[in-house]
């Protein structure tokens, strides 16, 4: 007699079954196969067939158990759960409407979205189904879809829109929009058209939207104009920082003039003890030209005295100002450095703060734009 594993003669042989794709007795197939399906999970891509088929459940209303009552008087069919899935303010509404109409069989439940054109409510009904939407209805009814994507609290669908009109910023729509991304708490898009009516305000104020906002909300109006006013100033003070940090930059680099005439030389003027070449490069310091006339000035000047002649009193505040900044005045080479440093003690105490305020300042300059400080000194 054959055995059960003999094959029978006319019957035919059945496959062997294939193997488990996991063994569980196996703890590192176990922990590839636990990897496997939890990169499943984390990896999701949506076929156009699908999104395709949710267009098609929302435009034949398949089951639909909600009427959505629209301003020229049609009716969109929609989905309870699906609205609810989307929207929590959906969820809310159709939750209410449903305890009431608890014991009544058949009864559908209906809600009513007015004040908007009702090819937007279309285009945001069928958002909630697909998450899609044509460009020229986004371009229609972008103003709509944005309200009506925040008074329904559709965050993914207010960020498309807000994207959307920030691109199409124009003269023409700007305060409009402006008006609504306050209205709907879109700050980003808010912000962006401040800036763009600041920037733009003569074209802007001679609109149309801006003669509605006037006469519909006048602290809009004004509290525009108040920041156009506070952004003209503060673009002044900018302007004046800049402009004094220059002067500060430029007294940097005259004390470094200084210092390198009096202890280098350069050109015609230097030290008794050193001897010009006559093919000396051209020097790098660009306020050592200016310096050399002011110092040939002092040296033949018969109103030397402070305040008798203003070349030279701007030669006396030059070489104060070197004393002060300078750190060794006894091996300084510039001249009266330490005469200077002697006077500075019987000074009052009111020039001598303003002194100190521009050494500070001067230091600042020079330490923002990344060089050392009292790079002059002599050694």
């Amino acid at each position: 007699m054959n055995s059960r594993n003999e094959e029978s003669p006319g019957v035919r042989a059945l496959p062997n079954p294939p193997p488990l794709p996991v063994s569980f007795t196996n703890s590192r197939q176990e922990i590839k196969f636990v990897t496997r399906k939890s990169a499943v999970r984390k990896y999701c891509c949506t076929p156009s067939a699908t999104k395709n088929t949710w267009d098609c459940l929302f435009d034949e209303g398949y089951r639909a158990d909600v009427s959505i009552n629209i301003d020229n008087g049609g009716i969109l069919y929609a989905h309870a759960s699906i609205l609810g899935m989307n929207s929590p303010v959906f969820k809310s509404m159709l939750s209410l409407k449903q305890s009431r109409a608890r014991g009544r069989c058949g009864h559908q439940r209906s809600i009513s979205i007015s004040g908007v054109p009702p090819e937007a409510v279309q285009v945001f009904i069928r958002f909630l189904y697909s998450s899609r939407y044509e460009e020229e209805k986004m371009k229609e009814h972008g103003l709509s879809l944005l309200v009506l994507s925040h008074a329904y609290a559709v965050p993914h669908l207010k960020r498309e829109c807000e994207l959307q009109l920030e691109q199409r910023l124009t003269t023409e729509n700007v305060v409009d929009i402006f008006q609504l991304a306050l209205l709907c708490d879109a700050s980003r898009l808010s912000l962006l058209c401040h800036r763009f009516m600041l920037k733009h305000l003569k074209p802007v104020s001679a609109t149309e939207g801006w003669n509605a906002m006037k006469q519909s909300h006048p602290v809009l109006e004004k509290q525009i104009l108040r920041s156009v006013i506070d952004e003209d100033m503060r673009e002044k003070e900018r302007v004046r920082k800049n402009n004094e940090r220059k002067i500060y930059m430029q007294l940097y680099e005259a004390m470094e003039a200084l210092v390198h005439i009096c202890k280098d030389g350069c050109r015609t003027i230097g030290p008794r003890d050193k001897v010009l070449k006559e093919d000396q490069e051209p020097c790098q310091y660009a306020a050592c030209k200016g310096l050399e006339l002011l110092i040939r000035h002092f040296a033949g000047c018969k109103l030397r005295v402070p305040g008798g002649c203003i070349h030279c009193k701007r030669m006396w505040q030059v070489l104060e100002l070197h004393s002060r900044l300078c750190a060794n005045s006894d091996v300084c080479r510039v001249p009266l450095c330490r005469n200077f440093k002697q006077k500075r003690r019987k000074q009052n105490k009111k020039d001598e703060m303003k002194w100190r305020i521009l050494v500070r300042k001067i230091a600042r300059s020079k330490s923002i734009s990344g060089a050392p400080f009292f790079s002059f000194e002599s050694t």
